[in-house]
């Protein structure tokens, strides 16, 4: 399994890093997993394309993480393709039924394709996953690809979501500010640390994401906030870069 990080951002994205976006490719088998502002040109320039990827995984409905869902329709149909399909939490219909209320000229360009899932297995796309219920100020879901690779998608730290990626080879984790922000949601380095030591869990390498602007320059005393609670390996994703699984 290859995954490159198309978007390692945050709701305030920078230059250097857009919304989030992840896209996981096995073989012929290819799925985006969230789809904020940039993601779709972060797909062009991995080479990929939005012609290739007709499945989309969403973790939950905030705005950095679907802004581009249209985009990527609208694309599809104009380059010739007839299929998406969006898998996400509780309430994706309603989302894509609103936004196509809005873009009705959109409505039946494709053969649109909504299903929503849980804490629960299933399969999208050829590839087996696992939702996990995360604690994020909406619903949303954190997914498990096997014993190689997690996402957390936006939450808080705790212990139960670092079992759910016990044993997995990487876990992709929101780890948005510093410590000194004063935060809900998402998790300062050192609550991820501790939640991470705390569960004594066996994760190959743990990358960190959605990052706010107000972690530029802080990589370093994030990193060593994150060691005090935890030992193992530890680095920040960047846009565009892959990691073979």
């Amino acid at each position: 399994m290859r995954v490159t990080f198309l978007g390692t951002g945050s709701a305030m994205p920078t230059g250097e890093r857009y919304q989030t976006g992840l896209l996981l490719e096995d073989g012929e088998r290819r799925l985006l997993v969230d789809c904020g502002s940039g993601v779709l040109h972060r797909l062009q320039q991995s080479g990929v394309g939005y012609e290739a990827v007709s499945s989309v995984l969403l973790t939950h409905h905030h705005l950095d993480h679907v802004s581009d869902l249209l985009a990527l329709l609208k694309a599809r149909w104009l380059a010739g393709e007839e299929h998406l399909e969006v898998v996400g939490p509780e309430g994706t219909k309603d989302l894509l039924d609103g936004l196509l209320d809005v873009h009705d000229y959109l409505d039946g360009r494709v053969d649109l394709q909504v299903r929503e899932v849980g804490e629960h297995a299933f399969e999208v796309a050829g590839f087996d996953v696992e939702g996990f219920e995360t604690r994020h100020s909406m619903p949303s879901l954190a997914y498990r690809f096997g014993e190689q690779f997690a996402f957390s998608g936006d939450t808080a730290a705790f212990e139960g979501l670092a079992n759910f990626a016990d044993g997995c080879d990487v876990l992709l984790h929101d780890c948005s500010f510093p410590d000194e922000v004063d935060v809900e949601n998402h998790p300062t380095p050192t609550q991820l640390g501790r939640a991470l030591g705390d569960s004594g869990t066996d994760i190959g390498t743990v990358f960190l994401t959605h990052l706010y602007p107000h972690t530029d320059g802080r990589h370093e005393d994030m990193l060593e906030s994150i060691g005090a609670g935890y030992d193992g390996p530890v680095r920040f994703a960047a846009d565009l870069q892959t990691v073979e699984l």
